[in-house]
Order: C-alpha cells, then sequence, then structure tokens
C-alpha cells in the first residue's frame, strides 16, 4: 500500500513523524507542499475525509496573521482557497495511505494505523 507523508520539510512535527516512520521501517514518499505545492483536488479530498476544520490549521501563525476579515465566516471553499495559496495553513502533517488520510501526528496513532 503506497504511502505518502505530506507536509513542511522544516516543521518540527513533520520531522517526528518521518522519524515515527523511519524507526519502524515503514516506506513512504515525502512531498514538500510548500516547495512542490498542492492542488485543490488533494485539498477537496482531505477536506470531504475529514472535514475542512480538522485541515486548517486555525493555530499556526499564517493563519492567525490574516486580516480579520478573511479570518471569519468560514467556510468549506473559503478555506481551501486560504490553504491553497498558503500551504502552511495546512495542518501538518498529512498522511495518506492508500485512500486514507490522517491528520496531525501522535504516535499511538500510527501505531494503530501501522499496527
Amino acid at each position: 500500500m503506497t504511502v505518502t507523508l505530506h507536509g513542511i520539510r522544516n516543521c518540527d512535527t513533520v520531522k517526528k513523524a518521518r522519524l515515527w516512520l523511519e524507526a519502524k521501517g515503514v516506506d513512504y514518499a515525502f512531498h514538500d507542499f510548500k516547495t512542490d505545492g498542492v492542488t485543490e483536488a488533494q485539498l477537496e479530498d482531505w477536506c470531504d475525509q475529514v472535514g475542512w476544520e480538522k485541515v486548517l490549521n486555525r493555530a499556526g501563525t499564517t493563519f492567525r496573521k490574516l486580516p480579520e476579515a478573511e479570518r471569519t465566516d468560514l467556510s468549506r471553499d473559503k478555506a481551501i482557497a486560504l490553504m491553497k495559496a498558503q500551504p502552511s495553513m495546512i495542518k501538518r502533517p498529512v498522511l495518506q495511505r492508500g485512500d486514507t488520510i490522517t491528520v496531525g501526528f501522535k504516535p499511538e496513532g500510527y501505531a494503530q494505523l501501522f499496527g
């Protein structure tokens, strides 16, 4: 089964996830969405699977620095547009295993996923 870890190379949480995967011998591809981009189709798929509220990183600096008008009245479409324009607003990492995605990193969650 194909495993892809989407994130930003310098993100501490992404680094932890990568170390965990490597320590467990999980073969994966890494996609840096800050340098390689992210498609609207990917964002729509992720939002359809887990909800845009989980994919959009509202706690991050990039989101908090937005003008108030852009941070209010959020909808799925508005969130996707924001994340596409500024990929650092995507919660990291996004782990894609086959057709399933997991957003964020918790060692116990990855342990359950990879058994």
